[in-house]
C-alpha cells in the first residue's frame, strides 16, 4: 500500500513537472539588445538568454547590428508580430521606440526596459537596472578621496570630464550623480577644468565610442598643453570603460605611464579596462554584475507570466515621460587593482587568462 502511494505521488510529481515545463516552453520571451560590438552588451544578452532558458522559457535574442536604430525598431516589430509573451528591451536611443512598442501595448505584451529606460512610451511595464545615480556618486566620491579634496592643504587639481551618448537616459544619472559630488569643488576652485567643458552636452561621447573618446582626449591634450612634462592633468571623470579605453589610448600616446597616470574612472569592468587597472593605468571601474541583473529580470519575467507580484524596490525615481515606471535597482560596487581578483576572478565572472 505504501509502495502504491509512493508511485501515485511520484506520478503526480512527474505530471506537475511536465505541465510546468510545457507551460514554460510555450512561453516565448523576446530580448532586444543594442549592439554586439561592446563587450558589455554581448555579455548581457547571453547572460539573460542563458538564465531565461534555464528557467524553461523559449528565448528570441536579437542584436541591432552596431547600434542601428532602424534595425532595432524592425526587430521589435517582428518580436511583437511573433506574439512574444514578454519583451525585454535595452534601447539604443531611449526615445526612438515609442511607435514600435505601441504594437506591444495593443497586444497586451508586457515590456521590461533593461538597464536603459525607454522614454515616452506607455507600453513599459517595468524597469530593471542598477542604481545609476549611485554609479555616478561612487565615481565622484572616488575622485574626491583619491585627490584628497577634503584636505585643506590640497592644492587645486586639474580635471576633465567625459560621459556617454546623449540619447542614453542613463547619462543623466551617471553624469548627474558624479557632478552632484564634484560641483562644490569646481565652484570653490579646488577642482579646475582647463577646457571649461563641464556641461553634459559638451562632454558627451556618441555611442559611448572608444574612438570618439580618444579623439576628444587628443584634442584636450593639444589644446590645453596637458602632458607629463606640460600642464598637469590630475584626474578624468569617465562614465564608463569603453570611453575610458579611448582616454587611456590618447594618454599613453602622449607619454603617460603607470607612474604618472591621472586618476581615471570607469564602469562595467570590461576586459581591456581590467587589464589596464592591473597595469596601473585606469584607476577604478564600477562593477555592475550582469549575472545579478539577468537573475532579477528572470524573476520579474516569471512573476509577470504567473501573474504574481513583480519584485521592485523603487517606485519614485524613474519617470519615462508617461509616468513613474516601477523599477528594480541592483547595487554596483567599486573595483580597483586591489580587489579585482576577489570580485571578478574568484567569483567566476572572468578567468585569470581572460584578463591577463
Amino acid at each position: 500500500m505504501k509502495f502504491k502511494t509512493t508511485l501515485t505521488t511520484l506520478a503526480c510529481a512527474v505530471f506537475a513537472c511536465t505541465a510546468f515545463a510545457s507551460t514554460a516552453n510555450a512561453t516565448k520571451i523576446g530580448v532586444s539588445m543594442p549592439t554586439q560590438s561592446l563587450q558589455r552588451w554581448n555579455q548581457d544578452g547571453h547572460n539573460l538568454k542563458d538564465q531565461l532558458e534555464a528557467a524553461g522559457y523559449k528565448v528570441e535574442l536579437l542584436y541591432a547590428g552596431d547600434n542601428d536604430i532602424p534595425t532595432q525598431v524592425s526587430q521589435i516589430e517582428n518580436l511583437v508580430s511573433a506574439n512574444c509573451d514578454v519583451l525585454v528591451v535595452a534601447p539604443i536611443d531611449g526615445g526612438a521606440l515609442t511607435t514600435a512598442l505601441a504594437g506591444a501595448k495593443d497586444k497586451g505584451i508586457p515590456v521590461v526596459s533593461y538597464d536603459r529606460l525607454i522614454m515616452n512610451s506607455d507600453a513599459i511595464s517595468y524597469y530593471a537596472t542598477f542604481d545609476n545615480y549611485k554609479v555616478g556618486q561612487i565615481q565622484g566620491n572616488y575622485l574626491v578621496d583619491a585627490l584628497k579634496l577634503k584636505d585643506a592643504n590640497t592644492k587645486p587639481k586639474n580635471i576633465e570630464f567625459f560621459t556617454g551618448s546623449i540619447d542614453d537616459n542613463n547619462v543623466n544619472f551617471f553624469f548627474g550623480g558624479a557632478m552632484d559630488i564634484l560641483k562644490p569643488y569646481l565652484e570653490s576652485g579646488k577642482l579646475v577644468c582647463k577646457s571649461g567643458q563641464t556641461e553634459k552636452a559638451q562632454v558627451a561621447t556618441l555611442n559611448w565610442s572608444t574612438e570618439e573618446a580618444q579623439k576628444r582626449m587628443e584634442n584636450l591634450i593639444s589644446s590645453n598643453g596637458y602632458g607629463p612634462e606640460g600642464t598637469p592633468l590630475d584626474a578624468i571623470l569617465s562614465s564608463n570603460d569603453s570611453v575610458a579605453n579611448g582616454i587611456t589610448n590618447a594618454l599613453t600616446a602622449a607619454g603617460y605611464n603607470k607612474d604618472n597616470f591621472p586618476v581615471l574612472t570607469g564602469q562595467d569592468c570590461d576586459k581591456p579596462s581590467v587589464k589596464n587597472m592591473k597595469r596601473g593605468l585606469q584607476t577604478m571601474s564600477v562593477f555592475k554584475d550582469t549575472r545579478l541583473l539577468a537573475d532579477q529580470v528572470v524573476k520579474m519575467v516569471t512573476a509577470i507570466v504567473n501573474k504574481t507580484e513583480v519584485p521592485v524596490n523603487d517606485t519614485k525615481t524613474y519617470d519615462n515621460g508617461t509616468g513613474i515606471i516601477p523599477s528594480y535597482l541592483c547595487t554596483p560596487i567599486v573595483v580597483t587593482k586591489d580587489n579585482l581578483k576577489e570580485v571578478l576572478i574568484d567569483s567566476g565572472y572572468y578567468t585569470e587568462k581572460e584578463v591577463k
